[in-house]
């Protein structure tokens, strides 16, 4: 019912997004609402704008919040009856379009994409009957056609709006409103590649409209107009410079996480091992931001967290792969170091349920670090299987790597404290594939992992939620809060400074002013109501984070002055001898994805695949080309 709700709210505000451009709301709407709506303390078309444009997504988000955080407190174990629900809308998630630059693509995702597309023809081709009807000469002389052409330029910049008013709901990374509809800001990252590049071509099409015209016209000094009661055209050209030169990415948080321990391969990878408190949740294939002030202040790098937050209520753990500078970097830190190694977090970021439970079989296929993903998962299927009346699905492992030391990644599927007995209980088949060996190595078939344990640093935290337990309640509570602010301040500021000087001093207020007030009590209003959220939070976290202290391990026997021990213990070629017999290892080969997956049994086969893109299409290819019904594919990536 509260789903349906925010359906029917969702749906009001694209109908608004439709209406928009057309005669109706120019000419009936708006006049009636500005009747309305319109006072001293929200002058003009702000009004308007809260209440239509603004008002319905903050609505979403705040009892979304509210929504998502009951949803949290009331789930229960995948059951069959739950399977059987989430299958039904299952087809529109097979791959129909794979294919660069796209991507692989979906039903779901091309439907939603044509529907948008269709927004943004239907609104221009709107603006344009509007505004060749009542064509405006803006100098004397000036022909129909030179009017028509910079009524397109203008009108290409509103559906440019329109796209920036889409653009930032997929990167939102603590977003209330993507998990509703069931996506993440990773998942969804692509969408906002597709709109910013479209918004990026329709304001440059715009700039470089006006500009042809004031060039036609002889109205070139136009381009030094700084509009007092209208937008600025300087400010206009100086935000398509920039635009067009960078994407920018800010991140939130700079909070320092306490490292306990790291785990060093043979082949290079590293697992790192953070403090957590108990009250942080997440699902399997989250991703966790780190950032190596020694190494960089400003790069922060996504992860996955291959731990389990129900098998390791203490702690969480990313892998990593040694392959570019920054990662070769912290492998030598971490494997040198005397000390340590200071590091910053934010996140976790991830979806809001294991829906992988469903199927029947689950078949996961990898290459390289592209296994880590799969590690969180098996875990959570681990922790499922000892729970009552659960739904758990059989597990087929594919993998490739091109040595047989990468082999040394399939130890972490049982986390740092081993535990190997829970294991068994899982109908778990690995079939791993070296590609640049032909047999197994006869020489240094017995390899070394380095554990590395670190002494707890005062100024180091537990990973914590930034919002502590409850932080979908207390996202609504930001977000309500922060907006009802932020009106209060904008009726002040308009009612007994701005509206003054447009009624008493016959002045009008200079529109850009009116916009820097905009921004300066928007920014004020999200400042106060999270800052005052985060101490509380941090407060409460404080004493959590004393607790922990007084519950940390001893400090590891070392020799006087060492900062870290070091334990070297034996691994094989292939992982912990409990996965030996689960485990086939094919030397010389690559595998044959398209035999392995139609050989699945089973009504309902969940395919995921993560690794180099090349794989994931393949996998996609096969999976979409209707030769088997059952499997439903789906790709972990950071990329498109």
């Amino acid at each position: 019912m509260i789903r349906l709700i925010f359906l029917v709210v969702f749906l009001g505000w694209i109908v608004i997004w439709i209406l928009l451009p057309t005669k109706v709301y120019k000419n009936t709407w708006t006049p009636k609402l500005e009747s309305k709506l319109n006072s001293t303390y929200f002058e003009g078309e702000g009004g308007n704008n809260l209440l239509l444009f603004s008002f319905p997504v903050m609505f979403i988000a705040a009892f979304g919040s509210v929504y998502l955080h009951f949803q949290k407190e009331l789930r229960k174990p995948t059951c069959k009856s739950a399977v059987v629900s989430s299958n039904r809308l299952s087809f529109l998630k097979r791959p129909l379009l794979v294919m660069a630059p796209l991507g692989i693509v979906t039903a779901m995702e091309i439907a939603f994409a044509a529907m948008f597309i269709a927004l943004l023809i239907w609104s221009l081709a709107n603006y344009l009957y509007v505004s060749f009807g009542h064509l405006h000469m803006h100098k004397q002389g000036e022909k129909i056609w030179q009017a028509k052409f910079r009524s397109v330029s203008l009108r290409l910049g509103y559906i440019g709006n329109i796209c920036w008013a889409f653009l930032f709901f997929p990167v939102t990374r603590g977003s209330s409103i993507l998990p509703l509809v069931g996506l993440t800001s990773e998942s969804s990252i692509k969408y906002h590649i597709w709109v910013g590049h479209l918004s990026m071509i329709l304001f440059a099409a715009h700039a470089v409209g006006f500009i042809i015209y004031w060039a036609m016209t002889n109205q070139m000094a136009e381009m030094l107009e700084w509009s007092k009661t209208w937008v600025s055209n300087v400010a206009g050209e100086i935000a398509i410079v920039v635009g067009l030169a960078i994407y920018l990415r800010f991140l939130q948080s700079r909070q320092r996480a306490r490292l306990l321990s790291s785990r060093l391969l043979p082949c290079g990878t590293i697992e790192l091992n953070f403090s957590k408190s108990r009250g942080l949740y997440y699902n399997p294939t989250s991703i966790l931001f780190l950032n190596v002030p020694s190494i960089s202040k400003l790069q922060w790098h996504p992860f996955t967290v291959t731990s389990n937050c129900n098998m390791e209520p203490e702690t969480l753990t990313v892998v990593i792969k040694r392959q570019g500078s920054w990662s070769q970097k912290l492998y030598q830190k971490i494997s040198s170091s005397v000390g340590p190694v200071e590091m910053s977090v934010e996140g976790p970021y991830g979806p809001i349920s294991s829906h992988f439970l469903r199927h029947e079989l689950l078949v996961m296929v990898g290459g390289g670090s592209g296994v880590t993903p799969f590690i969180s998962i098996i875990r959570q299927i681990i922790f499922q299987s000892t729970q009552p009346d659960s739904h758990i699905p059989r597990i087929l492992l594919v993998c490739a790597f091109k040595n047989s030391g990468d082999l040394a990644i399939l130890d972490l599927l049982l986390p740092i404290n081993g535990t190997t007995t829970q294991i068994t209980q899982l109908q778990l088949q690995i079939e791993a594939y070296i590609t640049r060996e032909e047999e197994q190595p006869i020489a240094d078939t017995k390899k070394l992992l380095q554990t590395i344990r670190f002494k707890p640093n005062q100024s180091d935290s537990p990973i914590t939620a930034a919002l502590g337990p409850n932080n979908w309640l207390w996202l609504g509570a930001v977000i309500t809060s922060s907006f009802v602010m932020f009106l209060l301040l904008l009726g002040i500021v308009t009612r007994y400074y701005i509206y003054p000087i447009d009624h008493n001093t016959g002045e009008i207020y200079h529109f850009s002013y009116f916009v820097l007030w905009d921004l300066l009590l928007v920014c004020a209003s999200i400042v106060i109501a999270s800052g005052a959220a985060f101490l509380w939070c941090k407060k409460q976290n404080g004493v959590e984070k004393q607790q922990i202290e007084n519950l940390e391990v001893p400090n590891p026997t070392a020799s006087p002055g060492s900062d870290l021990y070091s334990a070297d213990t034996e691994l094989e070629s292939v992982p912990h001898q409990s996965l030996v017999q689960a485990t086939n290892v094919h030397f010389g080969a690559r595998p044959d994805l398209k035999r392995i997956l139609f050989e699945c049994k089973g009504s309902d086969v969940g395919v995921l695949a993560c690794g180099p893109k090349a794989m994931r299409h393949e996998v996609a290819k096969i999976c979409s080309s209707g030769l088997a019904d059952n499997l439903h594919f789906e790709s972990i990536s950071f990329d498109w």
